[in-house]
C-alpha cells in the first residue's frame, strides 16, 4: 500500500524562499528589491520637507556605510571622510554647471565616485604605512586641508561663498512614467530623492556582497591580525588601500548626492564637523554592520531638528533650541558607548545570539 505525502501551500512557500535565499548574493539581491519597493511607497506618501529628510539621511548613510567597512572591518580610523564628500560635491557642481543641470544624474555620480577613488587611492597609499592615532592624525588634517583648497582656487571654486548648482533636469519619460504609476509629477525634490535612496540600496549590496566574500573575510584577517594575515599570504598593503579606496569612492558619490539635494558646494559644509558626524553615526549604529550605519545617519538627522522643536515647545528662544540640539546628541552618543558598546545593532546581536545560547543550554 503506498501512502502519498501531500505538502502544504505554506511549506512550498517556505521551500521556495529557503532557495531564492540559499547564499548570501541572493539574500542581498532579495533585501535590495523589498528596499526599493518600500523606497517607493514611503517616498509617494510623504511630504516635500520628509523628501528631503530622507535625502539627508540616505547620503549621510552611503557614506557612513563606506566608513562602518573601512573601520568596523579593515580596521583603519578615518577622521577625514568628509574631505573625501567635499571632492564628490565639487566635482558633481562643476559638472552641473558647465552644462546647466542638463547632464544626466548617473553621469554626475559615476564621475563623482571616480574623482573620488582617485584622490582615495592616493591617499590610500600613504594610509596603507600608518597606523591607530597616526592615521587618525593624517586623516585629520586632510579634513581640514580640502575645504581650504576652495578658497585657494577661489576663481574655479567659488570661494567661501562656495558654487552655486543648478536643479538637475528630471528626465521627461521618467516624469511621464512616474506620473502614469501614481498620478504625481515627479518633483526635483522628490527626484533627488529617489536617486540618493536607489544609490543606497546599489551601494548597500555590493557593500554586503564584497563583505561577505574573500576580500571582506581578508580585510577582517587584517583587522584582527596582521601578523598572522600576512603568514597566511595577505598582502596587508593592498588590502588597505582596497578598503580605502572602497570606502572614499562611498563618500564621494555621497557628497555629490549632497551637493545636488542642498543646490551648493561651499566649504562650510565639509569641515571637520561633517567627518565626526559620519564617524558619530558608525558607532551609535554599529561597527562593521550597514545597517547600523542606516540608522545611525537617521538618528543624526532627525534628533537635532526634533531636539530643536521640542525647546521652542518649553518655551526656550530660538537659539536656545539650536544649542540644546548638539547637547542632546552628545548626551545620546555617550549612553550608548557605555551602556551598548558595540553600536545599537551589534549590542542587539549579542543580546541576541546569547539569549539563543542560553536558551540552547536549558534544552
Amino acid at each position: 500500500m503506498s501512502t502519498s505525502v501531500t505538502k502544504s501551500p505554506s511549506t512550498g512557500i517556505t521551500t521556495k524562499w529557503a532557495q531564492l535565499t540559499a547564499t548570501p548574493v541572493r539574500r542581498h539581491f532579495v533585501a535590495a528589491v523589498i528596499g526599493l519597493i518600500v523606497i517607493f511607497a514611503v517616498l509617494e506618501s510623504v511630504s516635500t520637507f520628509r523628501q528631503s529628510q530622507l535625502t539627508s539621511v540616505a547620503y549621510l548613510a552611503i557614506a557612513a556605510g563606506g566608513l562602518t567597512l573601512l573601520t568596523g572591518i579593515n580596521g583603519q580610523l578615518s577622521l577625514g571622510h568628509g574631505a573625501f564628500m567635499a571632492v564628490g560635491a565639487y566635482t558633481a557642481a562643476l559638472i552641473l554647471r558647465a552644462q546647466d543641470g542638463s547632464w544626466v544624474v548617473p553621469v554626475v555620480l559615476l564621475a563623482a565616485t571616480a574623482v573620488s577613488t582617485l584622490v582615495g587611492f592616493v591617499v590610500g597609499v600613504a594610509a596603507a604605512r600608518l597606523h591607530g592615532p597616526y592615521l587618525a592624525g593624517a586623516t585629520l588634517a586632510l579634513a581640514v586641508a580640502v575645504p581650504g583648497l576652495a578658497l585657494y582656487f577661489s576663481e574655479y571654486l567659488g570661494g567661501e561663498q562656495g558654487l552655486t548648482i543648478p536643479s538637475p533636469a528630471v528626465p521627461t519619460f521618467l516624469d511621464d512614467a512616474m506620473f502614469f504609476i501614481t498620478g504625481n509629477d515627479l518633483s526635483s525634490t522628490k527626484f533627488i530623492s529617489y536617486i540618493s535612496w536607489t544609490l543606497l540600496v546599489v551601494v548597500f549590496f555590493l557593500l554586503a556582497n564584497v563583505s561577505s566574500s574573500r576580500i571582506g573575510r581578508r580585510w577582517r584577517a587584517v583587522r584582527d591580525d596582521e601578523v598572522a594575515a600576512e603568514l597566511a599570504g595577505i598582502d596587508l598593503g593592498r588590502a588597505r588601500i582596497l578598503a580605502f579606496v572602497v570606502s572614499a569612492a562611498c563618500a564621494g558619490a555621497a557628497g555629490a548626492v549632497l551637493a545636488m539635494a542642498s543646490r551648493i558646494a561651499a566649504p562650510s559644509g565639509f569641515t571637520l564637523v561633517l567627518s565626526l558626524t559620519l564617524l558619530s553615526a558608525v558607532v551609535i549604529g554599529g561597527l562593521g554592520t550597514l545597517a547600523g550605519a542606516l540608522i545611525g545617519a537617521a538618528l543624526l538627522t532627525y534628533i537635532p531638528p526634533v531636539v530643536t522643536n521640542l525647546g521652542l515647545d518649553l518655551g526656550l528662544s530660538s537659539l536656545q533650541s539650536a544649542e540644546l540640539a548638539p547637547l542632546v546628541t552628545g548626551v545620546f552618543t555617550v549612553l550608548v558607548i557605555l551602556f551598548a558598546p558595540l553600536g545599537l545593532v551589534g549590542s542587539y546581536r549579542k543580546w541576541r545570539f546569547t539569549r539563543k545560547f542560553a536558551r540552547k543550554g536549558e534544552k
